[in-house]
Formats: structure tokens, C-alpha cells, sequence
């Protein structure tokens, strides 16, 4: 009252500050109140801008009024209220600041003017008496499905009631959410006599009845749900569509997010990321030159130039990879020829799909290919290709985190485009496909979300795990080729640590479809883990001497098998003549040297030796992991480390000279010296020569 009698003279600044806010304040409806929010700004500190609000306040008869001024480096927040739905003291107290309902401030360190009020927006809309709740917007009598019925009765019951998705509620019990889109897809490949439940979305959110108009923004627009129900216990008592939400943000603009009329590409928080620093930081320079070379190209040519996929995601997450895709709006082909005349590259090219391949002179390779999408005639069908733009061919890759992609346009370079939430998901640590029928159009996808899960640290989320139990029970993995099966199990098998993959791949009931003998046991989880030690301890001790890892955990998954099932794998994955071999012929040798050992554990050097070269590496190191005598595993051990590059130093020339005539001999006298040699009897040239004329020469002259 006091403050409303005074009357104080304003300055200049205070008086131009004044003018600002006059001008600047803008009125926002929100939650049926209406708030003005006024800014303005100055270099320096300008005195009693809590007078300047008061006078605005009156001035314009406001109700609610925030002031906002922009004062060196500093916000000051000045906040005014006659209503009792707005608390302003409450509100300040979320930026540090303090008051009572009807007066407050606060000083705000470290923000932009921007960032404040887009965070008082926000603040606002949570914490003013809601005018509206779910129960306000939600469509009720609920129509739902029954998780027995099939997709074509769904069809048909979304159709007579002119809907687009609906719940699916199990007696009272809410289950998961079903689309049209869902049910279409489901149709076109055949699947009409499947049950709801096998293709319905289970990872979904729902809201009480008196959730907030902010609360139910977020989940149908933030995170993307098209359908949202509306719960009380466990009934389902209504739904809120997007079009609900729609007609009511189109009468309050105030409340719809900024991204969704900014020409921006992402989504959720971070919506405006630009990771041209991290490129810098991770890339090699000649790299990330290439990639501000190639948007450059396309510019010249007035394509859009993007690189993207698992080379953007391992460098949002700072693990290594120099696997480039680009994908071109435009013709990727000749965006390849031009790119590779500039740097003396060769393209290697595939007109029927529209991709290409840049080799550069030193053996670096760009893959690009012309944005498109896919589509799939039948389950585990190969892809049939058409052209399209850059969201449509990220749309058909597997799974969530493999869409990001970044802009290489030289005035965009480094802006990151998310158009299906992967921020969102790496912050939560999940793999998530992008649709549902992701499984039964590309199986091998089950193998790699287990793949990416162990080499990430991820999980499996909660619906894409349901679509891959949903592809084991459909039996969908019978279809896979050989062929396909191999590529991916190699991969998995190639892993610093497959073991866990192996274990994940038997909870989902995968193993059977590489033999019906395959599973993961107590014996097979001691055996992976002692083929690690073994492969840590080999490349440890001997650098440079590499293995195929995959073939030595392939012999562990094959381990259980008879000589029978070991054929019927061999055709099952339709393995090359030369592993097939490899396999079946190795077992039997392997089987034979375990007996050997087994008999005599008193073996000379030279006895070890022929033993173990007929046997390659990958062998020996799995009899290694396997066996249980730890006298076989040194024996193995001293022909890796001293006896496996053992030669003697004559050769078959320096027999000749000494006047030895060629033929079979040659080789008793080469053997004769090399077990000299293994078993520590000849160390030197002069040894071996002697050698040879008292065991063979003077023999032969007598």
C-alpha cells in the first residue's frame, strides 16, 4: 500500500528500461490465465527495476506479470500476481529466488534470456492451477481389442468404429497399445491370422484422470505416443488422441513446443545439437576434412550431403569407428564420381541399388549410397529399393540408435538430425527398433540387438524384447539362410567377450536355430570363460600372432555336438567347404592328440611337436580352454612359445654340397635335425653338419 502511495522520480535508464517493457510484453494464455511476460535489457546495472515492473503493472491493469532484464552478466527476474492460481513466490523459488504469492524475484547467474524464459514457460505450465486434466480431453466409452483376437478381426473393429489405434485391454487389465498402421503391415505380409498380442506395442505410457495438460504433452508429443490411455487402478476408463491435444494446444499457441514450428530435425530437449566439436575432437583430421569435403561436393551439385548411421552413433557415444556411410539426397553415384576425381579415389558402384564405394589411394574407404527406403515382399525376404528422401531411408535401417545422422552442408556442417529419438534412448541405455514388424521383415536384426546390447552396455527394451519372443515363437528364424545365419553368428563370435551375447541368445531361444543340440550350460558358460583366459594369455604372450577368435567360441558352440550334429550344423550354416572341413576333421584329430596325451604324459619335445602341427592354432587353443590336464595344457604351451618356429639350419642346397644325392633321404636327414633341434641335442650349424655325416655319411660309407 505504502509503495502504491510513493511517488519517486525514474531516471533516464530507468525510463528507457520502462519503455522496453512496455513494448516487449507480450500476453500468453496459459492454462486458461493469462500472464504477460516482459523483457528488456541494459550493458549496466540500472537500479529499482522491481518500481518499473510495479509501474508496468498498473499501467497495463495486469493481473500476472513476469519482468524479465538483462543486466551485465546477469537475469533479474522481477514477478507480480493478484491471482491466487499463480504463487509467484513459489515460481522465483525455482530460480533461486524468493518472495511471497503475490511478490517475488530472483537473479539468475550462468543463463541466457532465451534459455530463462523457455525454462519459465515451462515452470509455468506445471505449476499454475491446470485449467484442463485428462479427464477434460479423454474419449470415453474406451473401444479396445482383446489380445486374442487376430489382426484381421482388429482390422476390422478399428474400421467400423472409424479409428485409427486403440488400446488393448486383457478383462480389465490395460496390455498394450495397436495401431492401424500395425495391423496393415501385419496384413501385407501375411500375418492376418496372428494374435494381437504377438504385434502390439508394449511399451507405452497412461495417465490418472487428473494428469496435467503439461503431462500429457510430454508423452504425446515429446515421446512420440500417439495414443494415450487414461487409467483409474488398472481400468481404462478413457483415451487421448493426438488430435485431442491438438485442438486444445491450436487454442493456447503458448503451449506448443518451439521445435514443432522451428525448422529444426530433433526432438526432446536437446533438440538443437550441433557436433561439429566432438568431430574435431574424435575424428582424425584428414577424416573430418573429407567429411567437409564431401558436403562441399554435394552443395556444388545442390544435393544434401549426410553421414550417418553406426559411424554417428559410436561418435555421439565417443567410441572409435572410421566406418563412413553417406547418404545423398540426389544421385548418390555421381555424387561419388565427383568426389573421387578431387581426391584421385576410384568408385566402385551398384546401379541397381544406388550406392557406391570411394577407395582412396591409401586404401580408405567412403560408403554412399542414394537416400532411399525399403520395403519386403514376404518375412526374411531381401529388401526391395526405391528412392527417397533422407527420413524415409533412416526409417528403414533396424534400430533407433542407428538413425542419427549429421548435416555436411558446409553452412549446417555438424548439425545433428534425430528424427526418432536417440538421445533419448541413449540416455536410457536402450535398444529399441523402430516399428514392429522390424523382426519379421529382417530376423537377423534379433542377433544384432544382442550384439549391440553387450558391446554397449545396453538393454534390450521392453517391447522390442516381446517382437524377438514374438519372431521365436512364430518359428520366423527357420526361413534364414545359411548364409545369413553365419555373417551374423561371426560377428557375435568376434566380440572382445561373446560369452554373455551367447548367454542372452539362449534366453531368447535362439541357439536351436543353429542346431537343436546347441544350448548354453553350465560346462558351456566354463568353457567360454576358460577360452577368454586362454585368448587373453595368446595374444598377451605372442602380439602380432592373430587368431580368429570367432572360430575358436565356434568349436565351444559346436562342442556338444555329435559327428552326426556336427554335419547337420555344418549344412545348417553353410559353412564353406574349407571350414567345414576344418571342423569335422580337426574334431577327429583333436580327439586322437587328447588320447595320445592322455596315455603318455611323458612326451619329448619333438614327440609334442608332430603331434600338435597338425592341428592349426584356432585347435590348439580351444584343447587348451578345454582340457582338464594341466600337463596337455603345457605341452601346448611350450609348442606355441618354444618348439612351433623351430627349423633347422641346413637346408635341402647345403645337403647337396656336401655331396649327399637328392631324394627321400632328404627328408629323414631334414626330420632327423629338426627333432635334434626340438629336443635341445643340436644348437648350432656346426652341430647339425656333424650330425649329418656321423648319422648318414659315414653310415652310408660303411
Amino acid at each position: 500500500m505504502v509503495a502504491d502511495m510513493l511517488t519517486r522520480e525514474l531516471t533516464a535508464e530507468q525510463i528507457s528500461l520502462l519503455n522496453d517493457l512496455i513494448h516487449s510484453a507480450t500476453t500468453h494464455t496459459i492454462n486458461t490465465i493469462a500472464i504477460c511476460i516482459a523483457r528488456a535489457s541494459a550493458d549496466r546495472y540500472i537500479g529499482d527495476f522491481a518500481l518499473l515492473a510495479h509501474k508496468l503493472m498498473d499501467m497495463e491493469n495486469l493481473n500476472v506479470l513476469f519482468a524479465l532484464a538483462r543486466m551485465e552478466d546477469r537475469i533479474y527476474l522481477v514477478a507480480r500476481s493478484r491471482l491466487p492460481e499463480v504463487n509467484v513466490g513459489e515460481i522465483a523459488a525455482v530460480f533461486g529466488g524468493g518472495g511471497h504469492s503475490s511478490a517475488a524475484s530472483a537473479t539468475i547467474k550462468d543463463l541466457t534470456m532465451i534459455q530463462v524464459e523457455e525454462e519459465l514457460f515451462r515452470i509455468l505450465q506445471s505449476w499454475i492451477n491446470p485449467g484442463r486434466q485428462a479427464r477434460n480431453l479423454m474419449s470415453s466409452p474406451v473401444i479396445s481389442v482383446p489380445p486374442e483376437r487376430n489382426l484381421h478381426e482388429a482390422a476390422d473393429l478399428l474400421t467400423r468404429y472409424n479409428i485409427n489405434a486403440a488400446p488393448v485391454v486383457d478383462g480389465e487389465r490395460l496390455v498394450g497399445i495397436l495401431s492401424r498402421q500395425m495391423i496393415d503391415k501385419g496384413i501385407y505380409h501375411g500375418l492376418e491370422a496372428v494374435d494381437v498380442r504377438d504385434f502390439m506395442s508394449t511399451e507405452f505410457s497412461s495417465v490418472t484422470p487428473d494428469a496435467s495438460l503439461i503431462e500429457i504433452q510430454e508423452h504425446i508429443v515429446d515421446r512420440q505416443q500417439r495414443l494415450l490411455p487414461v487409467v483409474e487402478g488398472e481400468k481404462v476408463v478413457g483415451v487421448i488422441t493426438r488430435k485431442d491435444l491438438l485442438n486444445v494446444l491450436l487454442n493456447d499457441p503458448s503451449r506448443i513446443p518451439s521445435y514443432l514450428y522451428e525448422p529444426v530435425h530433433t526432438t526432446g530437449d536437446k533438440r538443437r545439437k550441433n557436433v561439429s566439436n566432438i568431430m574435431a575432437e574424435q575424428l582424425p583430421r584428414p577424416v573430418n576434412e573429407l567429411l567437409q569435403a564431401a558436403g562441399r561436393v554435394a552443395e556444388k551439385r545442390n544435393y544434401k550431403a549426410y553421414a550417418v548411421g553406426g559411424f554417428i552413433r559410436d561418435l555421439v557415444l565417443r567410441r572409435p569407428n572410421l566406418d563412413i556411410d553417406i547418404v545423398v539426397e540426389g544421385d548418390g553415384i555421381e555424387f561419388a564420381k565427383d568426389f573421387a576425381e578431387i581426391y584421385g579415389a576410384r568408385v566402385r558402384s551398384y546401379k541397381k541399388f544406388g550406392t557406391a564405394v570411394i577407395i582412396f589411394p591409401d586404401g580408405f574407404k567412403i560408403d554412399v549410397a542414394t537416400a532411399r527406403l525399403e520395403y519386403y515382399e514376404y518375412p526374411a525376404a531381401l529388401p526391395t529399393v526405391e528412392l527417397s528422401s533422407l527420413k524415409l531411408d533412416l526409417y528403414r535401417r533396424d534400430f533407433t540408435m542407428n538413425t542419427l545422422a549429421v548435416e555436411l552442408d558446409p553452412a549446417r556442417f555438424g548439425q545433428l538430425i534425430d528424427y526418432f529419438g536417440t538421445q533419448r534412448d541413449f540416455k536410457e541405455k536402450a535398444i529399441r527398433v523402430l516399428h514392429n514388424y522390424s523382426f519379421v521383415e529382417d530376423p537377423t536384426r534379433v542377433f544384432r540387438a544382442i550384439r549391440y546390447e553387450q558391446r554397449l552396455g545396453f538393454r534390450i527394451g521392453k517391447h522390442t524384447s516381446n517382437l524377438i519372443l514374438n519372431a521365436v515363437k512364430m518359428n520366423l528364424l527357420v526361413h534364414l539362410s545359411g548364409r545369413r545365419l553365419t555373417n551374423e553368428l561371426k560377428l557375435i563370435l568376434s566380440e572382445e567377450n561373446p560369452a554373455p551375447a551367447i548367454r542372452r541368445m539362449h534366453e531368447y531361444d535362439l541357439l536351436p536355430f543353429l542346431h537343436a543340440d546347441i544350448t548354453y550350460s553350465p560346462p558351456m558358460a566354463r568353457l567360454l570363460e576358460e577360452i577368454r583366459s586362454v585368448l587373453a594369455w595368446f595374444n598377451l604372450s605372442f602380439i602380432g600372432n592373430g587368431c580368429d577368435r570367432w572360430l575358436v567360441y565356434l568349436l565351444a558352440l559346436a562342442d556338444p555336438l555329435s559327428s552326426e550334429g556336427l554335419e547337420e550344423f555344418c549344412s545348417r550354416m553353410e559353412f564353406s567347404p574349407r571350414i567345414r572341413s576344418w571342423l569335422v576333421e580337426g574334431r577327429a584329430r583333436a580327439i586322437s592328440i587328447a588320447q595320445r596325451f592322455y596315455r603318455n604324459q611323458d612326451l619329448k619335445p619333438s614327440e609334442i611337436y608332430h603331434l600338435l602341427e597338425a592341428l592349426n592354432q584356432e585347435w590348439l587353443l580351444f584343447i587348451m580352454a578345454k582340457t582338464e590336464q594341466e600337463e596337455t595344457r603345457r605341452a601346448i604351451s611350450l609348442y606355441f612359445r618354444n618348439l612351433k618356429e623351430v627349423r633347422p639350419k641346413l637346408r635341402g642346397r647345403d645337403l647337396k654340397d656336401m655331396g649327399i644325392t637328392p631324394g627321400p633321404v632328404y627328408r629323414e636327414i631334414l626330420n632327423g635335425l629338426l627333432d635334434g633341434r626340438l629336443n635341445g641335442e643340436l644348437s648350432s650349424r656346426e652341430e647339425e653338419v656333424q650330425f649329418v655325416r656321423k648319422r648318414f655319411m659315414e653310415a652310408s660309407n660303411r
